[in-house]
């Protein structure tokens, strides 16, 4: 096989494993990750979304891929911002968010700083040479990181879990590193002695006096390569804060507002959502991943979410839509519910988003 064919081959196994296709539909050897009870999400091998919809298979990734209607992305799309130096610590109710870029948000208040999803990589892929390549650098460099206290991981995909940066944070910060049950036998043999914990939908832990991690479903799936697909969990994260509640969603396909409205109802309030609005077409393959603009709108309405800081757009190019297709998309569905622009921001690497205090 040329090298050509090889790339093609290479990063169409990458974005098998990003977007909803494996070569594997179905593994036959046992979870290599995670061996504990059934539940009413776990079958005693693989994860599921209960009511909802597995990812699509290898045949409907090929349907996708040569199927047209990939609109072209630019080399280098720098950031209108300038990377950002975080203040060391923020106390008290205080809430700043800032963007490194995808779904990489650093989220500073009561003196905690908090990461999540942390990928500064130069690709979202297992391979040094292909697969999706960020068009800006991080909106942080990681120098300029203040310590971090916690990492939160939502799930295994390359874009969202990257052992590199893990590895970085862990030996420089001694961070704990939080993530869904079995992503902890994927994070520890690569980052050494890090504090992993790992989390069932409904768990609880304590990250500071006052401030409590909520592990909460979302409608996604898991892979790292060929034959663990579903082996360990996903999940979002409700982060229970004197000064608010903050709902972070790494990724999620809308699945009729299910668990927007749950998390609702068992938490109340939420001050800030982080929450996805890119990476979306073409909608019959990604609808059960990935919501699109008017689906996080939504989303947000469902949740109650004051505010909400926008992400997974703009850095890695994943799927169909053009680069600036989700925030003109976006907008137009804030003006169609009369929602004000400025409630939902669509954060742009080194953009420093100071939420307004709740209201009372």
């Amino acid at each position: 096989m040329n090298r050509r064919k090889f790339l093609k081959w290479s990063s169409l196994g990458v974005l098998a494993t990003l977007a909803g296709g494996t070569f594997a539909s179905r593994s036959l050897a046992a979870n290599r990750y995670y061996d504990g009870p059934v539940s009413d999400h776990f079958d005693g091998r693989h994860f599921f979304n209960p009511g909802g919809e597995e990812p699509n298979g290898f045949f409907d990734l090929l349907r996708w891929q040569l199927g047209g209607g990939r609109a072209a992305w630019p080399l280098d799309w720098p950031s209108p911002f300038p990377p950002a130096v975080p203040e060391a610590r923020i106390a008290g109710d205080r809430l700043v968010v800032t963007m490194a870029g995808h779904a990489a948000l650093l989220i500073q208040t009561a003196g905690l700083n908090i990461l999540t999803d942390p990928v500064w990589s130069e690709r979202a892929s297992p391979l040094a040479f292909a697969g999706p390549k960020r068009v800006n650098p991080p909106g942080i460099r990681l120098a300029d990181l203040p310590k971090i206290d916690v990492v939160l991981v939502t799930h295994n995909h390359y874009d969202h879990l990257d052992l590199a940066t893990l590895k970085v944070l862990a030996q420089r910060d001694g961070c704990r590193i939080v993530a869904p049950l079995g992503n902890d036998r994927i994070i520890m043999p690569a980052v050494g002695k890090a504090q992993v914990t790992v989390m069932d939908w409904g768990g609880a832990v304590a990250l500071a006096d006052g401030v409590v991690l909520h592990c909460e479903p979302c409608h996604h799936w898991s892979a790292r390569g060929l034959g663990d697909r579903r082996m360990a969990l996903w999940s979002a994260f409700l982060i229970e804060t004197p000064g608010g509640n903050i709902y972070h969603v790494g990724d999620t396909g809308f699945h009729k507002g299910i668990n927007y409205r749950a998390v609702r109802e068992k938490h109340g309030a939420i001050r800030l959502a982080n929450l996805p609005f890119g990476a979306y077409e073409p909608r019959w393959f990604m609808r059960p991943q990935h919501q699109n603009p008017q689906e996080a709108v939504e989303g947000m309405l469902a949740c109650g979410a004051a505010h909400v800081a926008g992400h997974h757009w703009g850095t890695f190019r994943l799927t169909n839509e053009g680069i600036d297709e989700p925030l003109a998309a976006l907008e137009a569905s804030l003006d169609t519910v009369g929602i004000a622009r400025e409630r939902f921001r669509a954060l742009r690497p080194g953009e420093v988003f100071e939420v307004p205090a709740a209201k009372a």
